[in-house]
């Protein structure tokens, strides 16, 4: 697919004018016993008219004010409902078992985005025969375990898919002995009743997650003030162990991709669809970095125009 370059103010502008169009709901729905906080996002002045939908999901560690939301008003601007959502243990939404909060758990998260479509279905503003499921990020391996086999979604799109396994664990995390100690502290931290760090700082900053420059700790970009910036130790093993990568034959949904060999792992996207049966749409934009895909308003037009495309299809 090829698509059209916009100038940087020329996006700017058009993502302007989409927020103006754009009108918000606060909804909650529940899973597995607790009240998990939702944003239902529809064109201004809507008639009420069920709508195709997509349900947006986020990076780790994220909420639904970040790149979610950035996401949610690209597909309303392209003529669908979207929904986004706080995970349970993050932002607005209650804990997981044993008041835990900040952990980063597959299992619990993929529960939730099923819960997130059994919910969207339920909404009269929904089409429920043309719902869409949107993963970015580490939310991706969530997504495509949610809608496979799931009857209430149409076809699944994923932007710059955080999609590991055992060979790519070990690489980006120091090894097999790296992870072995990863898994270590999470057991202890799990032990303890949890251990809580701060997710982002600055570069070279020790103690945190994510000692590195951008995104997560910049107040015009993903520093809102509705971003936890936690990380509890308890959910490495979790996260380490869990393989998306070899998922690709779970999923039995249209697929589409947009990536950049300048992203993360995009290996983890060629071992997918390696594994995945369908015919899958791959769009790899040039040099287009993780955050960028994030919210940098160029890279967020194309990655949303190849989704909406994707989602408007019908066979």
């Amino acid at each position: 697919m090829n698509l059209p370059t916009l100038t940087t103010a020329a996006t700017l502008m058009a993502s302007t004018a989409a927020l103006a169009q754009v009108e918000t709901r606060t909804v909650t729905f529940e899973n597995e016993g607790a009240t998990l906080a939702g944003t239902l996002y529809l064109p201004e002045g809507h008639d009420g008219a069920p709508l195709p939908a997509v349900v947006v999901t986020g990076a780790w560690t994220s909420v639904e004010e970040q790149m979610p939301r950035v996401y949610a008003e690209q597909m309303v601007e392209r003529g669908f409902a979207a929904f986004t959502f706080d995970f349970r243990g993050w932002g607005k939404s209650g804990d997981l078992p044993q008041d835990v909060r900040f952990v980063e758990s597959p299992e619990a998260k993929t529960s939730d985005i099923r819960a997130a479509f059994e919910f969207v279905a339920t909404l009269p503003e929904v089409d429920p025969g043309r719902i869409n499921g949107l993963g970015i990020c580490a939310s991706a391996g969530y997504m495509v375990d949610a809608v496979s086999g799931n009857d209430l979604v149409n076809r699944i799109g994923l932007v710059a898919p955080w999609l590991h396994n055992e060979e790519i664990v070990n690489a980006v995390y120091g090894g097999e002995e790296g992870v072995r100690g990863l898994i270590e502290v999470s057991r202890a931290a799990e032990a303890a009743g949890g251990q809580i760090i701060p997710a982002a700082g600055d570069v070279g900053e020790e103690g945190v997650l994510m000692p590195i420059g951008g995104y997560y700790f910049e107040a015009d970009r993903g520093a809102v003030p509705a971003y936890d910036n936690q990380w509890n130790n308890a959910g490495w093993e979790g996260w380490l162990t869990y393989h998306p990568a070899d998922n690709g034959q779970r999923l039995d949904k249209p697929l589409a991709i947009v990536h950049s060999e300048a992203a993360a792992i995009p290996q983890g996207v060629r071992t997918f669809l390696e594994g995945y049966l369908g015919d899958a749409t791959l769009q790899m934009l040039e040099e287009v970095t993780q955050f960028d895909f994030y919210d940098n308003p160029e890279d967020v037009t194309r990655a949303s125009e190849v989704m909406a495309s994707h989602f408007s299809a019908t066979q």
